[in-house]
């Protein structure tokens, strides 16, 4: 049967199907509209009609899914990347998450797959491109870190019709090794080697809270004298001090030559803190006997620092201050802990090792994984993976469960004295 040689007209929003005077069938497939709010619609031709309806029907559910390509030149890698992160990503997301995010793109994935058309971007180009980050010297771990940003801005691209596929989410990552240097969490020896020397420092309190309660660094620098509560022994937690980030102030006329963190005119463009984002996090947290006589000694000491200091003191109602007021820099503090380790004597650390024996000595005290998970702060679905990355098996642990199991198989020491003497007798 002959095709129909005349032009199909359809409904408003429907694909319009009819034959040019070429001779060839074509189509006006609806696909959305553009950026300034008119109509886009997608023009096909094909020779014959059943070929040209097949691939309206192929269009018409790509649009449908949301899996069609958007109207204007397709967007590279690079573009969208960029697009993605100052745009979409930056007013949502934490400033730290942020920052993670905006290296993995200018350093590693713009360098690295920039070139490549978003919608022709395969799995095998980023796998390609993890294995050159390795060879130049990248760990695992900075390679994972662009994997997570590339599969989080691809996966939007996908969501808003400029890629068909995920190309991040089919890649496979480089394999994370089990770290050699695996964690080792203070004993309480080494606890209190380091009481000893804090009880001799300004602001003593600050390192008893990350050993003893595991309070994040953000978290206790992030304290107010308002969230806690000596009275009843316990401290809230809701809000995280932020890294400070800074801006040159010295004007383009008269620069200072310097880094934006060391010019005599900077501005801070970051905000002190930032709320707790997860139910979790914001939480009441129990203080031992001794944490409540060294925060109120604190608190006299810092009145008297206040008295002193007067009119160049700055007020911030934050619970660790620098000597003349004001939040304390997470960098100096950071600094402050490794010098606490030189001068007790301690084996060298990252500050977050102290979290680490928080968590530990919870466990061994036998504390409940419900109370563990409130002190440290830990969301319920993930609570368990944390505990295994936290919560370390220490010699005694595994040495008091040997004792245990000695005394529930073969009794008492005594009994297995006995037992023995009776072997001896003739």
């Amino acid at each position: 049967m002959a095709e129909e040689k005349k032009r199909t007209r359809r409904a408003n929003g429907e694909s319009a199907i009819y034959l040019g005077k070429d001779e060839r069938w074509h189509a006006r497939v609806p696909m959305g509209y553009k950026d300034d709010g008119t109509p886009y619609r997608r023009h096909l031709t094909r020779p014959t009609r059943r070929e040209l309806v097949d691939e309206v029907r192929r269009l018409e559910k790509q649009r449908d899914e949301g899996s069609a390509r958007q109207p204007g030149k397709p967007w590279t890698v690079a573009k969208w990347l960029e697009h993605w992160v100052q745009n979409i990503a930056k007013p949502v997301v934490s400033e730290n998450t942020y920052d993670g995010y905006e290296v993995a793109v200018r350093v590693h994935l713009v360098p690295g797959i920039g070139r490549h058309r978003i919608d022709r971007l395969e799995p095998e180009h980023l796998e390609s491109l993890y294995r050159r980050m390795q060879s130049a010297g990248s760990k695992a771990g900075t390679a994972h870190q662009a994997h997570r940003t590339a599969r989080t801005a691809l996966g939007e691209a996908v969501r808003r019709g400029h890629a068909a596929k995920n190309a991040a989410a089919l890649a496979k990552p480089p394999r994370m090794e089990e770290d050699e240097n695996e964690v080792e969490p203070y004993s309480v020896d080494e606890v209190q080697s380091l009481l000893l020397e804090v009880n001799k420092r300004r602001n003593s309190a600050r390192w008893m809270l990350a050993l003893a309660l595991g309070l994040r660094q953000g978290e206790t620098l992030g304290l107010r004298w308002s969230d806690v509560d000596l009275d009843n022994e316990y401290l809230k937690l809701r809000r995280n001090r932020l890294r400070p980030k800074y801006e040159h102030g010295c004007g383009e006329a008269v620069p200072c030559g310097r880094k934006a963190g060391y010019c005599p005119a900077r501005v801070q463009v970051r905000r002190e803190t930032k709320n707790t984002k997860s139910r979790a996090g914001r939480r009441a947290v129990p203080l031992p006997g001794p944490l409540v006589v060294m925060l109120r000694s604190h608190r006299e000491a810092q009145a008297r620092e206040r008295a002193t200091a007067g009119n160049l003191w700055t007020e911030s109602e934050y619970v660790f201050t620098k000597p003349l007021g004001g939040p304390l820099s997470p960098n100096t503090d950071y600094h402050d802990w490794k010098r606490l380790l030189e001068d007790a004597g301690v084996r060298d650390g990252r500050l977050h090792d102290a979290r680490h024996t928080a968590g530990t000595v919870l466990m061994l005290l036998g504390v409940p994984d419900r109370v563990i998970d409130q002190i440290m702060g830990w969301e319920p679905g993930g609570a368990a993976r944390m505990r295994a990355r936290y919560l370390h098996v220490t010699d005694p642990m595994l040495k008091e469960a040997a004792r245990k199991i000695e005394r529930a198989i073969w009794g008492a020491p005594e009994n297995l004295a006995v037992d023995k003497d009776q072997d001896n007798e003739p």
